[in-house]
């Protein structure tokens, strides 16, 4: 156990950091005040006093560095210049990790009105990693005898600790130990040198009067067969601070209701209160505006403002934004686990989430990338590891119509990556352990509950909790939750809760988008698939440049394998590559190894969505592994560390468009998927095949009658000899055009060697042959910028016309800006599109508001056959 500092001590060093931090703060009856103006330092010298505030290049122990909560502590070291190259090339293993095994201090001041007898004062965090001693005023708050889990919430009364002038907060932070139930990036990327130790979460102080309001959770019970009428329920916890009995009353109101409840509290009383429409008849909600998720409707939210009132004072208020929504979970006949929202069945699309590797995303970073996820298409995006430096990601997926599963980490199922023996539940066995996880699942449900995305609770990933474990999780969500819970991400059954019915076998590498179609053992396309994808997408140069020194881009060396993942099955791209030089041919150079990279990127990631959705209602879910990475990387990622979208981003758009015909590698078959909930009567699918210059092989006209929430199969093409391109399109009954949907096909097609199957990949025995593509004529592509009256600033729109006689393949745009750097983010309607002879296509994308003043932009486009070229844009 690490010995305490003294009181004296302590005394010494929060007076002389006085002159360094210092904040005021006004504050009402009840207020919630964020702690900011943070500086830290390492513990190495604890009688040092701080000298001036640097951002040096090399880390002085002297010295208070600023810092921002939540963070951790390489966080804050990058943040003030430290490491300023660590993604380069393997620059990561240089940093010292032996620095983070002494503990390291977070410092803060503020100050406060005079506190009357009838407030209290409560110092709250939301997150730290792993232990700490908290001091305030040079007073020991608590100790890492009671303060340490990466997953509890802390709230201690400081009422008798504040002052009337100025508070120094010091919270002394020690890593996380092997054994420990913290935080891990497992096989995903490099574990970060300090283990993730900090504040990583918010710390702020709540002030209220005697009466505080707590845990407050608004449950949702929607009427399924009208959808026109839902009740609400309200749990919430009083709590009477004070030693004298409070008579008061709690009033609630929101859009559609409210109502006032009195309410009595003896001394030191805990009380939970549930409201029902039998209570209160307004929180029957007629005709209420539901949250629905991407494709299915508006994620419509509301607002409660509660006030507990004593004395005409209000002695604590809280406001809670929440949905009124309705998830269910059903099985199917092949014994798959599903969801419905409403009511209404739905395929979980989505990818899995990470954090940055040092805890650096913010508001900005995350509101790009919930908005990516809905760009794409997709409904979901799955964390495993409860990620998120604040309530914020997860409100993002809320107003954006994106579903959350949330749960545990596999981190704490491996012995090499928990530090400590498992078995086949896992490293939680002891009753020490339990307690702590259990308390710690509590206090993330709490934090996460009123956001209506957070449908399902995952209390393992690659395996169940053991039996007593999994009872007192059971115990504590019906208690406190409506929710349905996952044992586990993989296939297993528990003798608490039977079987999971979802699967995660794979695979995590490459595999052809056939596979999805043909395999019906491992991760193919039935069940609901919880991580799985075929394995790298490589990045645009701009990044590569980034992460691998001019000298080493080409040929592929030791450093990009240092960038791909830390594990024998992931290290290095020689699946993906062997695959490539058989399907399109050896690169000549690094520029053609990402053209032919980002077609094979493309081609896979389009045909495992797209299976998915064919495959209904024998498929209910599945989840990209991953969405994006926590540190630049080659392998899952649907777009890069530096937010440019990979190919594979834009073929999951593609592939995941809410109507959609669909090419079946499998069977051949054309399925037409609507995932709305209107129907299309009359609709028409035209079907062509072209060969290699253009000419038709194919051209048919089908008619159906397309019905909402399924797929249908439309039309069986015969194989293909040789090599051509297939061409969807998707009108309703007045010509107006719905989808569209283009593949290029193998006469040859992928023969996997299925008896050779590991937990990562199926091996190809051959492959399909797309080597003539080379040799396709060069095309002509005129590109224009449409500008109209209704233009905006922020909007552009390029038409795109193949004025030669062959197919233009594969072309991109990209938007520059003056220095030709990428800009981002930027929403195209399309992308890697290719053009028939004479063909014309109008694509556009939007830019942030504001982005484009004062600015001058370009458009790159470049393409299979194509020469490069570069429009200047007038915004």
């Amino acid at each position: 156990m690490h010995t305490k500092p003294s009181s004296l001590i302590i005394a010494i060093l929060l007076m002389a950091f006085f002159a360094v931090s210092c904040s005021q703060n006004n504050t009402p009856l009840h207020e919630t005040i964020m702690l900011k103006n943070w500086h830290v330092k390492q513990s190495a010298s604890l009688l040092d006093l701080p000298g001036n505030i640097v951002s040096g290049p090399t880390l002085d122990t002297t010295v208070w560095y600023p810092a921002t909560v939540p963070s951790t502590i390489m966080g804050v070291l990058t943040a003030n210049g430290l490491y300023p190259n660590v993604f380069m090339a393997d620059s990561i293993k240089l940093v010292d990790a032996q620095q983070f095994n002494k503990s390291w201090w977070y410092r803060t001041s503020f100050t406060l009105p005079e506190i009357s007898e009838e407030q209290h004062v409560a110092l709250h965090f939301d997150g730290i990693n792993y232990y700490a001693n908290v001091w305030l005023n040079g007073s020991l708050v608590a100790s890492r005898d009671s303060v340490y889990g990466t997953f509890r919430r802390f709230a201690f009364d400081i009422s008798d600790l504040v002052n009337d002038s100025v508070n120094i907060l010091a919270v002394e932070i020690f890593r996380q130990q092997p054994g420990d139930l913290g935080h891990g990036f497992v096989d995903w990327n490099p574990a970060p040198p300090d283990g993730n130790m900090g504040i990583w979460r918010e710390a702020y102080l709540k002030i209220n009067g005697d009466v505080s309001i707590d845990h407050v959770f608004i449950a949702s019970d929607v009427n399924t067969e009208t959808l026109d009428e839902a009740s609400l329920t309200i749990t919430t916890d009083l709590v009477n601070h004070s030693s004298r009995a409070v008579s008061g009353k709690l009033t609630g109101t929101s859009e559609d209701f409210s109502f006032t409840v009195p309410v009595h509290l003896k001394a030191g009383e805990n009380k939970q209160l549930k409201l029902t429409p039998t209570d209160i008849a307004d929180l029957q909600i007629r005709h209420p505006r539901l949250w629905w998720c991407n494709h299915m409707g508006e994620p419509n939210l509301y607002n409660l403002k509660m006030e507990y009132v004593t004395n005409k004072s209000i002695s604590d208020a809280q406001q809670v934004t929440f949905g009124i929504r309705e998830i269910e979970a059903y099985t199917n006949a092949g014994g798959h686990k599903g969801f419905k929202l409403n009511g209404k069945e739905l395929l979980i699309r989505g990818a899995g989430w990470t954090d940055d590797i040092f805890f650096r995303d913010t508001p900005e970073s995350n509101e790009i990338q919930v908005q990516y996820v809905k760009h794409m298409n997709l409904n979901t995006i799955r964390f495993e590891n409860i990620w998120g430096k604040s309530r914020n990601i997860y409100e993002l997926c809320d107003k954006y119509g994106l579903l959350a599963m949330v749960g545990w980490s596999c981190q704490w199922e491996w012995p090499n990556y928990l530090g400590k023996e498992c078995d086949e539940f896992g490293g939680i066995k002891s009753q020490h352990d339990m307690d702590l996880i259990v308390e710690s699942l509590e206090h993330q449900i709490r934090y996460l509950q009123n956001s209506p995305s957070v449908f399902v609770w995952l209390l393992g990933s690659d395996m169940l909790p053991r039996p007593a474990l999994e009872k007192r999780y059971d115990s504590l969500i019906s208690s406190i939750d409506n929710r349905p819970y996952l044992g586990a991400a993989s296939w297993r059954k528990s003798e608490v809760s039977g079987p999971t019915g979802v699967k995660m076998k794979g695979p995590y590498n490459y595999v052809g988008p056939s596979y999805w179609y043909i395999d019906s053992v491992n991760g193919g396309a039935y069940g609901f698939n919880t991580e799985t994808g075929p394995g790298p997408q490589i990045p645009v140069r701009e990044t590569l440049e980034k992460m691998i020194p001019a000298d080493r881009l080409w040929p592929m060396n030791d450093l990009w394998n240092f960038h791909c993942n830390p594990s024998e099955a992931f290290g290095d791209l020689h699946l993906f590559n062997d695959a490539l030089n058989k399907r399109y041919g050896q690169p000549s150079d690094l520029d053609n190894y990402l053209l032919k990279a980002n077609v094979q990127g493309y081609e896979a990631m389009k045909g495992m969505f797209e299976a998915f959705r064919a495959n209904r209602p024998n498929t209910t879910g599945i989840i990209q592994w991953m969405l994006n990475s926590a540190w630049p990387s080659l392998y899952w990622q649907l777009y890069d560390y530096y937010l440019l979208p990979t190919s594979a981003y834009y073929a999951a758009r593609k592939a995941n468009a809410p109507v959609q015909l669909v090419y079946n590698y499998g069977n051949n078959g054309i399925f037409a998927v609507n995932e709305t909930l209107q129907s299309y009567p009359r609709a028409i699918a035209r079907i062509r095949l072209v060969d290699l210059k253009g000419k038709d092989i194919l051209s048919e006209e089908v008619v159906v009658d397309l019905a909402e929430n399924k797929p249908q199969k439309v039309y069986q093409l015969s194989q293909v000899a040789g090599n051509a391109f297939l061409v969807l399109t998707l009108f309703d009954e007045h010509n107006t055009e719905l989808a569209s949907n283009f593949y290029w096909l193998s006469g040859k097609p992928d023969v996997y060697d299925w008896e050779k199957t590991e937990w990562y990949y199926t091996p190809l025995k051959s492959t399909a042959d797309f080597r003539s593509l080379n040799y396709l004529t060069p095309a002509q592509v005129k590109v224009s910028q449409v500008i109209n009256e209704n233009s905006k600033g922020n909007a552009v729109r390029l038409k795109l016309t193949n004025a030669s006689q062959g197919i233009a393949f594969f072309v991109n745009l990209t938007l520059k800006d003056n220095q030709q750097h990428t800009v981002y983010p930027v929403f195209w309607s399309d992308n890697y599109v290719s053009l028939l002879p004479g063909e014309t296509k109008e694509l556009h994308c939007t830019l942030p508001e504001g982005s484009t003043e004062g600015k001058d932009f370009t458009v790159a486009v470049a393409g299979w056959n194509i020469e490069e070229q570069t429009i200047k844009l007038a915004l």
